[in-house]
């Protein structure tokens, strides 16, 4: 059923824990993605059978499957902490899917393992619901990520604050290895650990470079490019912490994420974000500390001598506010419908976000009736826009329709969550698989909420 290919098991047993799933009492799949299994060479029908769910449970071990939880460490809202790890984790196996990329299928809330500090190591169906939604969103949107293979409820209780349905969810990333993955070698001096982990990474995901230094331009490189995509559609990450930041440079781990309704560049969701360390406008700065953090770690590899060493690194991160910039002026061209963004045309867009500020705009839909030609009474402004949009057709493909609403997505879980009715995540994910399309049977979808069901605050599933 699934034709696994384990390399990350094949490291050294220090870079994780060997431990199967913790079966659950009654697995039921609630949402199976057929064409993401497609894509990985997997056969839905089999998937949905009873036998595919017992194994998407945990509760059966796939043939071919290594089952590990992988060790990490990373700096949480700035403080570092030496062994964070899978704590509600297990990374099934490796499989390559139909374009011959190497896919990691991993369980979340699969129970407990070594680093679980505690807790329960399982999920709540809310989280789970919140994950399948957004990291498939942003997937249509074309943006890297995570993707959500199913999710299915257990059977059990969990408790957080109230008693919740368990849940778990299916996920595929190129891999799951983050900064925080270096940073736990790096924190106990094991240089060895490193350099396989260097060399892992470059094979897996940059193969066109080569050592510590080019495994570090090419992470700088995505993660400049990631961020001004997610700017580009008014995403909030809400936890960016270093052990929530790939090498692959994909999107991952949606807790407190969220979309903005009204554009602010001081906006935070995120209920465990006190000081708005993450706020939307600091996501380009606080990329760059993340990356800092994993230029350190590399230090012993990138020369013999610590001061080169250092050099190097510095050198290498300085290319991040230029990679950033060129991939911000991308990102805006395309949604303004200006093929080559000047110096004069930042400041024009500079000028569009201060008036969105000023007017409460909706980040979304501003951007939209641009697109659709609609005005929107902001002074002159438009009118001088349109001496320089020349390329139309680029605003349709980069300003959607429909995002994640905040309280589309509360919708659909309360229902699910309260009522075990899962119409309206059923509904949500159809709809946000077409998110530059015209849908006019689902044009409630793409309005902001009505002053009684704004979503101020986000929390995170753990």
């Amino acid at each position: 059923m699934f034709p696994f290919d384990n390399s990350y098991a094949r490291l050294p047993e220090r870079f994780y824990a060997r431990l199967p799933p913790t079966p659950v009492k009654a697995p039921k799949l609630v949402k199976l993605n057929g064409a993401l299994a497609r894509e990985l060479g997997l056969d839905p029908d089999a998937l949905m059978s009873d036998e595919g769910v017992a194994f998407l449970a945990g509760n059966a071990a796939a043939p071919g499957s290594e089952p590990i939880a992988m060790a990490y460490a990373g700096h949480q809202f700035g403080h570092f902490v030496p062994q964070l790890g899978d704590g509600r984790a297990i990374l099934l196996g490796e499989v390559v899917d139909t374009k011959g990329m190497r896919r990691d299928i991993q369980l979340k809330g699969a129970g407990q393992t070594p680093f679980s500090r505690g807790a329960d190591g399982r999920a709540a169906l809310g989280p789970v619901l919140r994950e399948y939604i957004v990291s498939e969103a942003m997937a249509a949107l074309g943006i890297p990520t995570t993707r959500a293979l199913a999710a299915l409820i257990t059977g059990e209780g969990v408790w957080r604050e109230t008693a919740l349905p368990g849940a778990i969810l299916a996920r595929v990333a190129q891999s799951h290895i983050r900064i925080g993955t270096f940073q736990f070698f790096a924190a106990r001096g094991d240089v060895e650990a490193l350099r396989l982990l260097v060399e892992h990474v470059l094979a897996r995901h940059y193969p066109e470079a080569q050592g510590a230094l080019g495994l570090l331009e090419g992470v700088i490189a995505r993660q400049a490019a990631l961020v001004a995509r997610w700017m580009g559609v008014g995403f909030i990450h809400g936890v960016m912490n270093t052990d929530n930041m790939t090498v692959s440079g994909e999107t991952i781990d949606y807790g407190p994420c969220a979309f903005m309704d009204r554009y602010h560049p001081e906006t935070v969701f995120s209920s465990i974000d006190a000081h708005g360390r993450y706020a939307f406008a600091n996501q380009p700065a606080i990329a760059r500390w993340n990356l800092a953090r994993l230029a350190e770690t590399l230090l012993p590899l990138l020369s013999e001598n610590e001061e080169e060493a250092v050099d190097r690194a510095n050198a290498a991160l300085t290319q991040f506010p230029p990679l950033f910039e060129t991939a911000w002026r991308r990102v805006l061209g395309a949604k303004l419908g200006i093929a080559a963004m000047t110096g004069d045309d930042m400041a024009l867009a500079g000028e569009l976000f201060d008036a969105m500020a000023a007017h409460e705009a909706d980040f979304t839909l501003t951007f939209r009736r641009l697109t659709d030609g609609e005005e929107l009474g902001f002074g002159d402004w438009q009118e001088r826009w349109r001496a320089r949009a020349d390329d139309p057709g680029a605003m349709a493909r980069a300003n959607p329709r429909v995002i994640p609403r905040n309280h589309r997505v509360e919708e659909a879980i309360r229902a699910a969550v309260d009522r075990e009715d899962f119409a309206a995540f059923e509904t949500l994910v159809q709809v946000l698989g077409r998110p530059f399309d015209a849908q006019p049977e689902f044009a409630a979808y793409a309005d902001p909420p009505k002053p009684d069901e704004v979503v101020t605050r986000t929390f995170c599933g753990t």
